[in-house]
């Protein structure tokens, strides 16, 4: 079992996740690819196996009044290339989880088509790095728009309308608050998209009448038996936070509780223990953290599951 962390490194100074400076200052693909580099000699040397790319490593590769920035996945095809062989070598799982702005069940027309031209972009990148079908692009249903079944049935449609290789490298994830995993289950039914289940957003948003595990044995069971699927886990923030406003009165303080579906710094050991004694049965899979503390976290989860539960570490392999 990998255990894989999102974007940003906190454990290693000065290491970017892409390159972030704006249009005028020229961004470019090529530079997000140095900085990508550098992020995989350091997983390399803390033995991480599982990293979720920023969906930003081309700057306005899409955007309609820049067609300076269009061609960026073509002119770096050889930089590309490298940067996945070295992703290979050192059996690195890698993903993309678009900005959510990328709406693919949209009423609107224009906001659908911008959609679909970036996923057509994050899948040349995976391709054009040489990743095989596990590297995917993850995304939400949607919104609801007043009629949650249609906007089902517009994702469908539109995943159906988009070209071959992009639509072999998008999977959909339940959500916290609209579209359960049995939601996307019956989207699954439809399309064969594959399912990333999140645990949190089970929680949150449950499937009436199908609860965990079972929610996570369907989600599994839409990957193909030659891969291995992909899970999402967090811990609910439990920190109260002091807010401070100012007014004609003066400065006011108050707390402000967490809410249930945001995520903690760290991820709860015991917890996450509980989930992996439900696992014998289940599929493999590998596990994307998801929390505030980033690479921090994985590493500290991965020494308390080493004292806490050593057992099951040498019983998936959790690495």
């Amino acid at each position: 079992m990998k255990l894989g962390f999102a974007v940003q490194v906190l454990g290693r100074s000065g290491l970017k996740a892409s390159d972030t400076r704006r249009w005028q200052n020229n961004p470019h693909l090529s530079v997000s690819l140095a900085y990508l580099h550098d992020v995989f000699a350091y997983l390399r040397q803390i033995g991480v196996q599982m990293y979720r790319m920023s969906s930003s490593l081309a700057p306005y590769v899409t955007h309609p009044a820049l067609p300076r920035f269009h061609n960026q996945v073509v002119d770096c095809s050889d930089e590309l290339a490298a940067v996945g062989e070295l992703a290979r070598t050192d059996g690195l799982r890698l993903s993309v989880h678009p900005h959510a702005h990328v709406v693919l069940n949209s009423p609107d027309a224009a906001i659908a088509e911008r959609a679909m031209a970036d996923l057509r972009v994050q899948a040349a990148i995976l391709d054009h790095m040489g990743l095989g079908p596990e590297a995917v692009i993850i995304l939400h249903v949607g919104g609801v728009y007043g009629d949650k079944y249609a906007a089902m049935r517009h994702f469908a449609q539109r995943y159906e309308q988009l070209d071959e290789r992009t639509r072999h490298r998008v999977v959909l994830e339940n959500d916290d608050h609209a579209f359960t995993l049995g939601d996307i289950y019956a989207i699954h039914e439809e399309t064969g998209v594959r399912l990333v289940f999140d645990v949190l957003h089970d929680f949150c948003n449950p499937t009436p009448g199908t609860r965990f595990p079972k929610t996570l044995h369907l989600a599994l069971g839409t990957w193909p038996a030659t891969q291995i699927p992909k899970v999402h886990y967090s811990s609910p923030s439990t920190s109260i936070k002091m807010t401070e406003t100012r007014g004609i009165s003066g400065r006011r303080r108050r707390l402000r509780l967490p809410r249930t579906m945001q995520h903690a710094d760290l991820i709860d050991p015991f917890a996450f223990i509980a989930f992996l004694r439900v696992l014998p049965g289940q599929r493999p899979c590998d596990v994307m953290l998801e929390c505030r503390g980033k690479d921090l976290a994985l590493l500290r989860l991965r020494k308390q599951l080493a004292r806490l539960a050593p057992e099951l570490v040498t019983r998936f392999a959790v690495t």
